[in-house]
Formats: C-alpha cells, sequence, structure tokens
C-alpha cells in the first residue's frame, strides 16, 4: 500500500503519539478544571504546555488566546458564526473549502471571491475594488488542498491592515508544512488542525486569535468549564468563553507529543523532504501526456499536494485502478472545495489529488509515476 493522501489525513502519525494517547486513557483519565487531585491537575498542565507549544510554533503571543475546537471545521465556525450575522460582508479567495463556504451561505452573509490566476495565485490587485463598508472579514485558504498553491499571507496581511479589515487564515494545508507566522502575516486569527501536517490525532484542531478579534466574538456553544461555577453566565474570560464541556483530552495529550515531534524534527527539515519528493513528482508528471497538472510548477510556493485531471480516462476510474492494481491511495472528485475546481478550470470533473507526507519515499513516489503513465497511455 502507498499513502498518498496525506492532505485528507497524515498517516502514519508522529512517533509517540499513539502511546501518549494510551498514556491517558490508561494512566491518567481525570478530566480538566473539575477537580484539584493530581491527575487532574496534570491534564491542566498538559493542556497549557499544548497551548504554549502552539503559540510558540505559530509566533502568536498569549497561549490563553489558543483555543481548543474539535477541529479545524470547528474553529473556523467559531470565527465566522461568532463575528458575522445577516448584512456583513466578507472576502473570500476563489479557492475555499467548504469548512469556509457553507457557515457563510449557510448564514446568508454577502461575500465576493478574490479571483486567482490559471496557477490559483490570488489577484491581490484587485481585493481592494471589493472591499464595502460593510466588509466586515477576509478569510483566505493559506496552501489549497485541490493544486497545492500557497497564498502571500504577508501582502493580503498588509492590505488588510491598511483598511482595518480582520484577517482569517485556514492553515488546513499549511500548518506543518510551510512557516506560519500570525505576527508577520498581520492575522486576526488562525485556524488549524492537529491532524494534518503537525501530524497529530483527528478530532481537535485550535482557533488562535488577537485580544481584539476574541472580544468581538460571541460563543457557539455554553455550558459547564469548571470555572465560575456559582454563575449562570458565560465566563468573560479566556480561553474558558470558548471552551464549555470536557475537551478531547487523548487528543491533546497526542497533538501535544506531535507538537514535540515535529518542533525536534525541524519546520525547515519536513519541508525540505516534502519539497524534494514534490519536485521529483513534478518533474516527471512534466513528461506524460494526456494529463493536466493543475497550480504552480514554482516548488518554493507550493505544498505537496498535486491535482491530476486525466483526459483519456474518467478521474473516479483512475483514482480506483490506482488502488487496486497499484495499491497507490489517492482522493478523487470535488474535495469539499467546488469553488476551487471551478477557478481552476477542473469542475465538473475534479481531478485525482496525490498528497505526500513525511514517511513518503522517492520509491513509493516512482511506483505511483509508473501507475500514472499506464493509465495515461
Amino acid at each position: 500500500m502507498i499513502y498518498l493522501d496525506n492532505a485528507a489525513t497524515s498517516w502514519p502519525k508522529a512517533p509517540g503519539v499513539s502511546d501518549q494517547m494510551k498514556y491517558y486513557l490508561d494512566c491518567v483519565g481525570a478530566s480538566i478544571n473539575r477537580g484539584v487531585y493530581a491527575p487532574a491537575q496534570e491534564v491542566g498542565l498538559k493542556t497549557l504546555t499544548l497551548r504554549e507549544q502552539l503559540a510558540a510554533f505559530f509566533h502568536h503571543r498569549d497561549p490563553n488566546h489558543v483555543i481548543l475546537t474539535p477541529g479545524c471545521t470547528a474553529a473556523l465556525n467559531l470565527a465566522i458564526k461568532g463575528l458575522l450575522q445577516p448584512g456583513d460582508h466578507v472576502l473570500v479567495s476563489s479557492l475555499e473549502h467548504n469548512a469556509v463556504m457553507r457557515p457563510l451561505v449557510q448564514l446568508g452573509v454577502a461575500f465576493d471571491r478574490v479571483p486567482c490566476d490559471s496557477e490559483g495565485f490570488l489577484r491581490c490587485d484587485l481585493i481592494e475594488p471589493l472591499i464595502r463598508p460593510n466588509t466586515k472579514l477576509f478569510i483566505l485558504n493559506h496552501a489549497s488542498n485541490v493544486c497545492g498553491t500557497v497564498q502571500n499571507a504577508e501582502t493580503v496581511g498588509k492590505l488588510c491592515k491598511l483598511h482595518g479589515l480582520p484577517l482569517l487564515l485556514d492553515a488546513a494545508q499549511s500548518a506543518g508544512h510551510i512557516a506560519v507566522d500570525f505576527e508577520a502575516f498581520g492575522l486576526s486569527a488562525l485556524t488549524i488542525p492537529a491532524h494534518k501536517g503537525l501530524l497529530g490525532p483527528q478530532g481537535i484542531g485550535a482557533l488562535l486569535v488577537t485580544p481584539d478579534f476574541a472580544a468581538r466574538l460571541d460563543p457557539l456553544l455554553a455550558g459547564g468549564t469548571g470555572s465560575v461555577s456559582d454563575s449562570e453566565k458565560i465566563p468573560p474570560y479566556m480561553p474558558d468563553r470558548f471552551e464549555p464541556g470536557t475537551p478531547n483530552l487523548p487528543g491533546i495529550y497526542g497533538w501535544s507529543a506531535s507538537m514535540d515531534y515535529v518542533n525536534q524534527a525541524g519546520l525547515a527539515e519536513l519541508r525540505s523532504h516534502e519539497t524534494a519528493l514534490t519536485a521529483h513528482f513534478l518533474n516527471a508528471l512534466a513528461d506524460i501526456t494526456n494529463i493536466r497538472v493543475v497550480g504552480t510548477q514554482d516548488i518554493t510556493r507550493r505544498v505537496g499536494v498535486i491535482g491530476i485531471d486525466f483526459s483519456d480516462i474518467d478521474n473516479a476510474e483512475a483514482a480506483d485502478r490506482l488502488e487496486q492494481e497499484f495499491g497507490v491511495l489517492t482522493r478523487c472528485g470535488m474535495h469539499c472545495a467546488p469553488a476551487a475546481h471551478k477557478a481552476l478550470g477542473t469542475f465538473p470533473q475534479g481531478v485525482v489529488r496525490f498528497s505526500v507526507g513525511i514517511s513518503t519515499t522517492e520509491t513509493e513516489i516512482d511506483e505511483a509515476l509508473r501507475a500514472i503513465r499506464i493509465l495515461a497511455q
């Protein structure tokens, strides 16, 4: 089996992730903020450690403004639904995932899509004409889950700052793959998953926010936090205001372990491995006929997500044959991002998506290339 679906979820996970999750379940077991006994105190310290790890990794100043969520989608919903209301206007890139677009459509919020070019790069020169008096937020997909193209978040951040517009960055496909700098990008909010580039477990993510952005957010959920328990009002302080109920504690232990691994391995080293494999893949694909590769060929401006549109065979059939005949696991279709496919010219047929990970080898890439050549001939 050759696993090339890391954009959906990384596999295998970082060393120590499953051990730490099992350790929590077998040896700790206590809840958080519900007791002062030793295991409960340990859980509280581990949760604080994870907040500090994430704040440091993404260059965010305050660990208390790292809100833990059930995933990146939950983080996006909290930011979008907690801030916006009907009558507001939003700017989005033309490559957004449904984790952004469905909440906007559900709210009935007006939005404009900033166009991208044929390689998937945002047309930054077209942003300012789209800003309205009631524009309340810019949402930017940092790295496309369809074509791998990485947007210049720093440039967008400067434009947003010039117009007093909060910038929400969706780092689902960039966190753990490339540098994501909360301060340098001028972000108001950042959403991240544990289970992709950060090599952690599923079912947990985070929303990192500035104090100003947090003050404008309405909590989506309310309930017990273990704090201010004599009051029926939602606590006014961070992070309790946005974290009612019992969190995913096994996930917290697992994610903390994966952050230890990512920090020890070094982002630059992880990036170098991915870049080398992606370059090898793209260079070989250039010599294969009857396929189209979407996104940029500039290896410095993309992540290891490679979308291929087969011209002489249905993409779903190609993905099925890749698995059945060659043991290559990919993902085909719309990738929950129909707008991106429309922008890239691959709607409605979609693409077959190959996504490399830290455990992917050059031998596996070569085997996938051999399979693609056979299917495309």
